[in-house]
């Protein structure tokens, strides 16, 4: 790296922190319970099969980018128009190439989180065009709203990362809005942060804001930035998602590739065929990446949902694509890829009982088939077409028990208690002993939305519910956002880049 840029990188609020101050929760976890697997050999090696026959017999269609037709042709992909197939084997050798891990640095070196492994990252809910709260109910979002958000999830000690689009702020126009979502990440937090995608320039420009935030030298060594690349399941990558991917790809930035299959809908409805796709139509997209720049780092995603076949509508947090990720985190640790997967998904119109069921359903899922990134993991609701204040709490507090969870069960001299039960010996209690004073404070995860009062305490409180405790508690933690220092070069340079980019080019609102 280049003093300059050394200079530049340590403005962007690294030199203002205490370099021996740590966060108030790790920056990601380290799980310390074993994945899940409940697949047998012979089962994955038949999903396997079945995806290499999709792609040597049916192929895939890559739409509007010869450029990727070009490198797939190179490579010895056969070439029919868009339609493009596979040998099997053919992917699996491209794919050797992307790392098993990496960081993701942020601005405070205190955030960066490490990504594949066995480690877990939380981020936010991503795409919803609405907002929803209990004072002002559902509408549309707004750069504010979306400002909001990034304070919440920067002031939450649960969630290691700001996230992407946590909403769209539907006051700025399409084409402008990419450039105050990346500021705004940059600005208001010091966490990771992802990207746009919707264009192969806004992937540019947000690869080009984070060489000004890091410094060009530092970006091209290192992945400061994730774009959340999306598939036209079934089986058909669109140029303007290829483009994006190899953008990142180039630059040495991550595409976290992640198909959605509504079961019936945009896949078979039964489960082991949405597998065989998913991993065909993920593996494609991770090849594109691999093809562009051998060694760039990437992300195996997976989303699964199902749909009411009685109705038509898509479904979330249901136990069928539950259960179908756990399958997933195995065919990922086969191919040696990170892995992104599963949420906090729902389908309930309200942060209620089946919002919570829903989302705690998924989110187990994801903590046990072995995601290391879980996009969607705070204020998913209606189906992804809301982003929820109230639900950004509550799920923000269960990643919090999901932190002593995955922490697992420590045995050591201090854990076992010996000398408490000396201490304590038979038909006494352990309320004032020793070893509970020393370790009260540090043995239960403690929730800031669950009420454990007596009855009558509760009742004559006012008798609220999670959500309304979970109403207060978003108000309050933006009452208390204090935004990280950066340095005033810096955000002149970032501000000065979305001013000229903005002026350059009329509003487009569809």
């Amino acid at each position: 790296m280049s003093d300059t840029d050394t200079k530049r990188h340590r403005r962007g609020g690294r030199e203002r922190r205490d370099p021996n101050a740590k966060p108030a929760a790790p920056p990601y976890i380290r799980r310390n319970i074993p994945t899940y697997d409940i697949m047998g050999e012979e089962n994955l090696q038949k999903i396997e099969a079945a995806t290499d026959r999709i792609l040597a017999e049916v192929g895939i269609d890559i739409r509007d980018d010869d450029t990727c037709l070009a490198l797939f042709r190179k490579a010895g992909a056969k070439i029919d128009g868009m339609r493009v197939r596979f040998e099997p084997g053919h992917l699996r050798e491209i794919l050797k190439t992307a790392p098993k891990e990496f960081t993701q640095h942020a601005r405070n070196p205190a955030r960066s989180v490490q990504i594949g492994g066995n480690n877990v990252v939380f981020a936010p809910a991503y795409g919803s065009p609405f907002v929803m709260d209990l004072d002002k109910g559902r509408r549309y979002g707004t750069l504010e709203d979306f400002q909001n958000f990034i304070k919440l999830a920067f002031n939450c000690p649960w969630l290691h990362h700001s996230g992407g689009t946590v909403c769209e702020p539907t006051d700025v126009p399409v084409n402008k809005r990419h450039l105050d979502m990346v500021y705004a990440h940059m600005r208001y937090s010091d966490k990771g942060y992802m990207g746009s995608i919707t264009s192969e320039q806004r992937a540019e420009d947000s690869v080009e804001m984070s060489r000004l935030l890091f410094g060009a030298d530092f970006v091209d060594r290192n992945c400061v930035v994730l774009g959340n690349v999306n598939v036209n399941s079934p089986l058909l990558w669109d140029g303007t998602m290829t483009t994006a991917a190899r953008a990142y790809a180039r630059a040495n930035q991550a595409a976290v590739i992640v198909p959605f299959i509504l079961g019936g809908a945009m896949g078979p409805v039964t489960n082991a065929g949405a597998i065989a796709q998913s991993l065909a139509e993920t593996m494609v997209g991770c090849a594109i990446t691999q093809l562009e720049r051998p060694g760039a780092p990437v992300v195996f995603g997976n989303f699964l949902s199902s749909m009411s076949l009685r109705s038509g509508s898509p479904t979330f947090g249901t136990p069928e694509p539950a259960i179908g990720s756990m399958v997933i985190g195995q065919l990922a640790r086969r191919l040696g890829l990170p892995l992104r997967c599963a949420g906090s998904f729902t389908t309930s119109k309200l942060p209620d009982g089946q919002a919570m069921q829903e989302s705690v359903m998924s989110m187990l899922s994801a903590v046990h088939c072995g995601a290391n990134f879980i996009l969607h993991a705070a204020g998913f609701l209606d189906g992804l077409l809301s982003m929820s204040y109230e639900k950004f709490m509550m799920d923000a507090d269960f990643c919090g028990a999901l932190h002593s969870y995955l922490a697992g069960v420590t045995v050591d001299d201090n854990t076992l208690a010996i000398d408490a039960f000396k201490e304590v010996g038979p038909g006494s209690h352990f309320l004032g002993c020793a070893h509970t004073m020393a370790n009260y404070t540090t043995a239960f995860f403690d929730s800031t939305i669950s009420d454990d009062r007596p009855w009558e305490t509760w009742s004559e409180d006012g008798s609220s519910d999670s959500a309304t405790r979970a109403n207060a508690r978003w108000k309050a933690s933006l009452a208390e956002y204090q935004m990280p220092p950066m340095d005033e070069a810096v955000d002149e340079s970032l501000r000065d880049y979305v001013a000229r980019k903005k002026a350059s080019m009329s509003d487009q609102w569809y």
